[in-house]
């Protein structure tokens, strides 16, 4: 088949495996993103996610993650949904409602994978799902997915930004996608709204302030004392960003049922998290992203939101 034909055969299909949108870029160095997380990560912005500064090469050039690389195919996956958890509760990020999306995801990728095999014959290919050293944001903005907004996270005309992202990097010649406009504007909401001043210029993110970082990435007993009162009752990741996004006015509820939550974990209320004990953890997160933090970790988070709520019960 020729780049165009396939391109558009490999597109139709990610669809049918419901991806929301798939784009393709050229399999090449990233020049002026090299220099970018170069400047962050000597600015320390990634505190203690030690991995980000590993494999950098690796990161910035998909060439040397599969061999005779030519094309890296983004894949963007819907995971919004209306449904909330009980209002007084500490909250999550919506994107841990569900069964963990590197299961989920990856299975829909490697089927395109698979597919991909069945038109083209040998391929030389790898899926990527947030598991490997993959700036998937920088490669989904050059497939012409959407743009990286002021909170860093990528926006999509229409669809908003609550949605997971995937790479297929391959050896084949594809037919390439072009970016998008950004279309931020002069809008401010995300870095007004975030609590902890971690979004601390536009386009740019001081990893080591964000809240996510805190509830999930941070593995220290005690979470820092100056923060205190700034985490708006999240206690694994936080959606503030997102939330007061004007673009995510358009998400749309997702169709994947295993993203689905579990009526219990939605109808558990401060009380119940404050005493949430093991085997609960267990049992509500056993195929759950939540799981990274550990029972510990999100007992840990519980607590430290308290003092900001010592008139709940």
């Amino acid at each position: 088949m020729q780049p165009t034909a396939l391109s558009q055969a490999i597109k139709q299909k990610a669809s049918l495996l419901g991806f929301m949108d798939c784009g393709i870029a050229r399999a090449e160095k990233m020049e002026k993103e090299s220099l970018l997380l170069e400047q962050w990560l000597n600015q320390q912005k990634h505190g203690q996610m030690h991995y980000m500064a590993n494999h950098f090469e690796k990161r910035t050039d998909p060439r040397l993650l599969v061999e005779g690389a030519r094309s890296v195919i983004s894949l963007s996956y819907n995971y919004y949904t209306t449904q909330t958890q009980s209002a007084d509760a500490p909250k999550l990020a919506m994107y841990s409602y569900g069964e963990d999306y590197h299961t989920v995801v990856r299975e829909r990728a490697e089927a395109l994978l698979a597919y991909i095999r069945e038109l083209a014959g040998e391929v030389a290919g790898r899926c990527f799902v947030d598991s490997a050293p993959v700036l998937e944001r920088a490669w989904a903005q050059r497939s012409g997915l959407g743009w990286i907004g002021k909170n860093t996270q990528l926006l999509t005309k229409k669809k908003g930004s609550f949605f997971f992202l995937a790479e297929i990097i391959c050896d084949l010649e594809l037919h390439y996608d072009s970016p998008v406009k950004d279309y931020c504007g002069s809008c401010t909401k995300c870095i007004d709204a975030c609590p902890t001043g971690a979004i601390d210029a536009p386009y740019r993110v001081d990893g080591s302030k964000c809240i996510s970082y805190f509830t999930i990435e941070l593995k220290d007993e005690a979470l820092p004392a100056d923060m205190t009162g700034k985490f708006e009752n999240w206690m694994f990741g936080c959606d503030i960003c997102q939330q007061v996004c004007p673009i995510n006015s358009q998400s749309a509820e997702h169709h994947e049922p295993r993203f689905a939550p579990a009526p219990e974990l939605l109808a558990m209320t401060r009380a119940d998290w404050e005493n949430l004990n093991e085997e609960t953890f267990n049992r509500i997160f056993k195929h759950s992203p939540v799981k990274r933090t550990k029972f510990k970790g999100l007992q840990r988070n519980i607590q430290f939101l308290k003092p900001l709520n010592k008139h709940d019960t």
